[in-house]
């Protein structure tokens, strides 16, 4: 069964829940980076437009399962409000007769933004009480937070057992643009992995291995690798659980002609702040209690160099520090590259690769900036999206 989205339905003068990514950072009680609630006006205003009574949920931080005022929704709601120009009404609570009342009242056209989700155990529990009550407030249900797809809770799962539910714009999106790179990218496709965690990232590379022509590995994980491939490496900088998954990794690469590159320099430092005291090293050359900061030089060369020729690009996972000025270089270089490479898919995973590139002012040269960094991995890694199963699964 297909995917049913919103152009299967009319929604004029219906009460809509629509799950929502507003996973946001606040600081001193005000937004401080919306990329995610612009990823989500599209779908709003489609709903909008249509005279839907828009009812908005989702989770801020982690307050587990109780109410916490520094993850209240009202200076998000404030701040859609001047992105939509018109008016958002905050409800209280997410569930219970007053927030049902909200709901219902909302005018076709409007907006309502229900209070944080995670305030109630039984949203990550998927708890079928908390899921039902949640999908009283509406008639219909769309998921359009592709960064908690993955996640089995009750707004994501359980609410598809009591309202017929369809997939939001930017979900729609994200499947076409992430499922053109696992199922058929145009060639070359080139794979960019950083961050920390190797663990994280090995299934993306197990799934695409027959498909990908280049990877390039740099971030902390890259010690793994490293440590696989035979360098001298500390294995304190290594997840040692992994090194079999690695080096399988490797062995598979080289049988199918896969370019693998590993940096031929790192930026090395003790301590990972500001003002650290730092050195360019041989990959193979670093000193013991040290810790990986960045690529060198030599190393961002050969990898522009590599993905010169490429069709389509994935990256996922600065290749550095970024964070931190003397270690942004890697991420920041590699990033101008791609931009400037002619007639290229480029694909950027969410969390923080979609922080460093909108950081960087390059957000828009991009073809795609996924709002997932989890669901993104799991996506092209071929494990199954709870949220999309539940959609597929449901009887309509």
């Amino acid at each position: 069964m297909g995917i049913p989205t919103l152009d299967d339905v009319d929604v004029k003068g219906k009460r809509v829940l629509v799950r929502v990514d507003f996973n946001i950072p606040l600081v001193n009680g005000r937004v401080s980076d919306d990329t995610r609630l612009r990823a989500s006006l599209p779908t709003i205003q489609h709903l909008c437009h249509r005279e839907a009574k828009v009812i908005l949920c989702s989770h801020l931080g982690r307050p587990g399962g109780t109410p916490e005022d520094t993850l209240r929704l009202r200076p998000v709601g404030e701040h859609l409000a001047s992105l939509l120009g018109q008016t958002v009404k905050c409800a209280r609570d997410c569930i219970g007769t007053t927030t049902k009342m909200d709901c219902e009242d909302t005018e076709p056209g409007g907006v309502t933004l229900l209070e944080n989700l995670r305030f109630h155990a039984g949203e990550e529990a998927n708890d079928p009480t908390f899921a039902h009550d949640l999908a009283s407030n509406a008639e219909m249900f769309v998921n359009d937070a592709f960064g908690s797809m993955h996640r089995a809770h009750a707004s994501t799962v359980g609410v598809v057992s009591y309202l017929p539910g369809y997939t939001g714009l930017l979900v729609d999106r994200e499947v076409a643009m992430l499922g053109g790179i696992r199922d058929n990218p145009k060639r070359p496709l080139s794979i960019i992995l950083g961050g920390a965690k190797v663990s994280d990232k090995l299934p993306l590379l197990t799934n695409l291995i027959d498909s990908v022509d280049t990877i390039l590995i740099g971030g902390g994980m890259v010690a793994t690798f490293l440590y696989a491939a035979g360098y001298q490496i500390d294995e304190n900088l290594v997840e040692t659980e992994q090194i079999g998954t690695t080096s399988r990794i490797i062995e598979a690469a080289n049988q199918r002609n896969v370019k693998l590159v590993l940096p031929k320099d790192v930026i090395v430092t003790r301590d990972l702040v500001e003002n650290a005291q730092y050195q360019t090293v041989s990959a193979n050359s670093i000193p013991l209690g040290h810790l990986i900061a960045d690529v060198g030089q030599s190393a961002i060369k050969e990898f522009q160099a590599s993905i010169s020729n490429s069709k389509t690009i994935f990256w996922n996972g600065p290749l550095g520090v970024f964070e931190l000025k003397p270690f942004s270089s890697g991420t920041r270089s590699l990033a101008e590259c791609i931009v400037s490479l002619p007639k290229v898919t480029t694909v950027v995973g969410g969390g923080s690769t979609a922080e460093a590139i909108t950081a960087l002012g390059l957000d828009e040269k991009v073809t795609h900036v996924s709002t997932g960094g989890g669901a993104s991995l799991d996506f092209l890694g071929g494990t199954s999206l709870p949220g999309l199963e539940a959609l597929k699964r449901q009887v309509t």
